[in-house]
């Protein structure tokens, strides 16, 4: 038999007797024609069908059925078949090829797809992991995160979030030093003023001299008490706001109330006025509603005030606080009529510790991180801060300065 010549008919005949129930009775040929001696036929003659699986000598599985012969429910006798010898293996066989070749397709798709999914997802998601930890061990390096984002998929969108994360990481570290070096730059003013005048103290020769020094030493520490306060409250700035649940705030009830706490408060002796406008708002309108920290609002609007105030005359000096509505936006407006402000320095006076008060005894009042500390707040409510002058005044001179606050409306 050609099945069972060389390596493959032996491989296939092993294969057979390995998956072959071990039980199977050996088939032999009964003599003397009598059918009895069948089992199957026994059963077939007590009227019931009856089969029965057998191997014969070579290995082969061989199927007898048996079946009455009846007439009027008499048995008259019984009929059997079987099956020729390899007619069930060769189908059987052929079923296996079939499954074989159907599991054989199976791996290959799979193969495809695996090498495909590792190139279209796992290998992109591995660039993105090892970038990551690059990152996290050397900031200093600034590494770049693999670009996915012509991909419109996960893996792109997850690219473009971890980019972004990374270049906000490196602004806020970049911001986070330069904000070290002007602590330290502007501690250090104070500190050496004050380290002077107390090496020179004890070489004061009189009452008068030794006042002065004390005046001066008592001016550095204030200077400093209020460097250090406003630093502490820049930087935790950003964590208060991300930690505090923003609510709905009442922008003229919280401006008027400030203009009634801030008009007694820093008036004092002098002839400042302060006053609230507060415009009709448009039809449709429900209010000036703004979601955010009311507290922090009130900080900014009061260090508008409070900028504002140091530039005004102390005769006949004026702030203005509007309220005003957009479509999109609520705009305070805090008007002064003081100088104004240089034309170059629309931006310079948001930057940290940039102070420049009129006349010498304003010089060390102010920690020059207000406003910054303002235009900080504001853009963390979706809003900007901007400064410009009134125009009007004589001689082509402003007629004041303008702060124009906007955040978006509830």
């Amino acid at each position: 038999n050609a099945e069972e010549e060389g390596f493959w008919g032996a491989l296939w005949q092993w294969t057979k007797r390995w998956l072959r129930q071990g039980d199977l009775p050996i088939y032999q040929e009964v003599g003397g024609g009598d059918g009895r001696a069948y089992p199957e036929v026994e059963a077939a003659l007590a009227g019931s069908p009856a089969s029965v699986t057998r191997i014969s000598q070579r290995g082969e599985l061989i199927v007898s059925v048996a079946v009455p012969i009846q007439r009027f429910r008499a048995v008259l006798g019984s009929l059997l078949l079987s099956t020729q010898g390899g007619d069930i293996d060769k189908i059987v066989r052929a079923e296996r090829f079939a499954m074989i070749r159907v599991f054989g397709v199976a791996v290959i798709v799979n193969i495809i797809l695996s090498v495909a999914l590792a190139g279209t997802i796992a290998n992109p998601l591995r660039r993105l992991a090892a970038a990551a930890v690059r990152v996290r061990r050397s900031i200093k390096l600034r590494e770049e995160i693999p670009d996915f984002s012509d991909r419109q998929d996960e893996i792109g969108n997850l690219s473009v979030a971890l980019r972004e994360m990374t270049n906000s990481l490196y602004a806020r570290i970049d911001a986070i030093e330069s904000f070290a070096a002007d602590v330290s730059h502007e501690l250090k003013n104070p500190l050496t003023s004050l380290r002077s005048a107390v090496e020179t103290l004890p070489l004061a020769r009189n009452d008068d001299m030794r006042k002065r020094l004390t005046d001066v030493i008592q001016h550095d520490v204030k200077r400093l008490d209020r460097l250090i306060s406003d630093i502490s409250d820049a930087s935790r700035l950003d964590a208060e706001l991300v930690r505090e649940d923003a609510a709905r705030v009442d922008m003229v009830r919280l401006l008027r109330d400030l203009t009634g706490i801030l008009g007694q408060s820093l008036r004092g002796g002098n002839e400042v006025e302060l006053k609230f406008h507060v415009a009709r708002p448009p039809a449709g309108a429900k209010g000036y509603y703004v979601i955010g920290h009311e507290t922090r609002i009130g900080q900014v609007i009061t260090n508008l005030v409070q900028n504002a105030f140091s530039f005004v005359p102390a005769e006949g000096g004026r702030v203005d606080i509007r309220l005003s509505m957009t479509p999109r936006a609520v705009v305070v407006l805090v008007e002064d009529n003081g100088p104004g402000i240089q034309s170059d320095n629309f931006e310079k006076i948001f930057q940290r510790f940039y102070t420049d008060r009129p006349g010498p005894d304003q010089f060390g009042k102010n920690s020059g991180l207000g406003l910054s500390i303002s235009r900080q707040i504001v853009e963390a409510h979706g809003g900007t801060l901007t400064a410009e002058n009134i125009p009007g005044g004589t001689d082509g001179a402003p007629a004041g300065a303008r702060f124009v606050l906007r955040l978006p409306r509830e």
